[in-house]
């Protein structure tokens, strides 16, 4: 069986350093975002990955991803779904509008990601499906309730599944990365602040909680700089 990951919500930062973590052990990468053109310049930087476009918002637009994905690479046998949406506005000033489209792109793309996936591992008895999560997960910050909600939401889906779906052989891990991420960090350059998260490090967490043995599964780390406060 092939061993094939699919990021979807995949950038330049954490969504690359996952996919080229796990490139190195010999998986199939399968990169997924919004924008086609973008994902495709991320894969450049990604050995043997492969882009795809994708709302995670759209039942529709997940189903056809996951299609795609198993015709070019075989089925997904590790799903991460990093996609997230922020808007920063006073609760006074927020749009119904906004609040929703936070929502749906922190929770809602988590459950239709994360519902695709569990349907096809399901079928063979194993898989690993991973959310990222942020402190909004587990603290919420003024003039930031849609995010808030929508990160509260994802850490929650994370939590039902991992119950529901671990007796079933299939291991949900939610990741609060709590802290901001820094793409191109390079811990040798003295002017890179030791207070960002170098995404490289974090991709090492993913891998670890893919590689865990079933009898000591984790569902929940959180990771952030060592100079960081919590």
């Amino acid at each position: 069986m092939s061993k094939v990951l699919l990021v979807v919500g995949a950038g330049p930062g954490l969504g690359a350093s996952i996919g080229r973590r796990f490139s190195e052990e010999g998986f199939k990468v399968a990169l997924a975002s919004r924008s086609l053109e973008k994902v495709s310049a991320v894969c450049e930087n990604v050995p043997g990955a492969k882009g795809f476009a994708c709302d995670a918002t759209n039942e529709d637009d997940v189903n056809r991803l996951f299609s795609e994905v198993t015709q070019s690479f075989g089925t997904p046998t590790t799903v991460v779904f990093n996609a997230s949406g922020r808007v920063r506005k006073s609760i006074l000033d927020m749009q119904s509008d906004e609040f929703i489209q936070a929502w749906m792109a922190a929770c809602h793309g988590g459950f239709l990601v994360g519902r695709e996936a569990a349907r096809q591992m399901v079928q063979r008895g194993s898989g690993t499906i991973l959310f990222t999560g942020a402190t909004a997960s587990v603290k919420s910050y003024a003039n930031s309730a849609g995010f808030a909600v929508g990160k509260f939401g994802l850490r929650a889906l994370a939590f039902s599944m991992a119950r529901e779906l671990g007796p079933k052989g299939i291991h949900v891990g939610h990741v609060v990365v709590d802290g901001g991420i820094q793409a191109n960090h390079r811990p040798e350059d003295p002017n890179t602040p030791d207070k960002w998260l170098d995404p490289k490090d974090i991709a090492e967490s993913y891998w670890h909680l893919h590689a865990q043995g079933r009898s000591s599964w984790t569902v929940e780390i959180d990771v952030r700089p060592w100079v960081e406060s919590f």
